[in-house]
């Protein structure tokens, strides 16, 4: 092998940013030395493993950019303890095609039974499809609106949460909201609105969104627009905080909380 010609490839490979190949050229052509596949197919397994070096690369710094709280996959949910949740939607949802549509993700249900997993890992999803992802709860979102009102940065506060092709808000209607952060919250949905997806995770019905709001009205307009393109999961099941207290002997038979939807129901991709 001329070590000008190796030394002149490398560097090509470099000024071509290709440097997963630039690192492992000589392993590959020892490789091709051994296998002698054909020009093509050297060069398909080239530039395969370039592509896939970048798409490591840009899925580990998407994942960093989310901010998720902890590491969350579809493969470690657990559809046979929750059986109410429509595995079927959810593995639709994990491939990504409702954001095209900046259709809208809503999951109720009551404390403990997955709903935050269920939005990391469907958020993680997104990311290794290719797509901006945020991860924040309600409260550090208002919080952040609230700070950036105060000092005169709401516009650049409301655009950052806008950017993201995805932005998953978790546990929505815990705390019920103030009314300048019930309006804050409304002003970001509706510049989200037919624009980029929102998912959503909440154990209030949505008849109670009135009451986290303080104001029917503009709960109703904040609904309107959340739920005009969405889909919807209901999970209707125990808490895994619950399952693990009744392994150990420390509750007695386990109990299955009424809807917390209040009537609402799967709306896959309707306009």
């Amino acid at each position: 092998m001329s070590v000008v010609v190796h030394a002149r490839v490398v560097e090509q490979l470099t000024r071509l940013r290709l440097r997963y190949v630039a690192d492992r050229i000589d392993a590959m052509l020892n490789d091709a030395a051994r296998e002698a596949p054909t020009y093509l197919d050297f060069l398909d397994a080239v530039l395969r493993q370039e592509v896939d070096a970048k798409q490591r690369t840009r899925t580990t710094m998407g994942l960093k950019i989310a901010h998720f709280p902890t590491v969350k996959t579809l493969d470690e949910f657990d559809f046979k303890f929750q059986p109410s949740v429509d595995q079927r939607l959810i593995r639709e949802l994990a491939a990504g095609h409702f954001m095209a549509h900046a259709e809208n993700v809503l999951i109720f249900g009551p404390p403990g039974v997955g709903k935050t997993h269920l939005a990391i890992a469907l958020g993680r999803a997104a990311v290794e499809t290719g797509h901006s992802v945020l991860f924040t709860s309600a409260t550090a979102l208002l919080a952040a609106l609230a700070k950036a009102e105060t000092e005169g940065q709401l516009a650049e506060r409301l655009t950052y949460y806008t950017k993201p092709k995805l932005l998953v808000i978790d546990e929505l209607g815990y705390l019920p909201f103030e009314r300048r952060s019930a309006h804050l919250f409304f002003q970001l949905v509706a510049r989200r609105y037919e624009r980029g997806s929102l998912l959503i995770t909440t154990n209030q019905l949505v008849t109670q969104w009135g009451v986290v709001f303080g104001d029917e009205v503009l709960a109703a307009a904040i609904l309107d627009r959340l739920l005009h393109h969405s889909h919807t999961v209901i999970i209707q099941g125990e808490s895994y905080r619950l399952k693990q207290k009744r392994k150990a002997g420390l509750l007695g038979n386990p109990t299955v909380p009424a809807s917390v939807t209040g009537g609402a129901r799967r709306q896959a991709g309707s306009r």
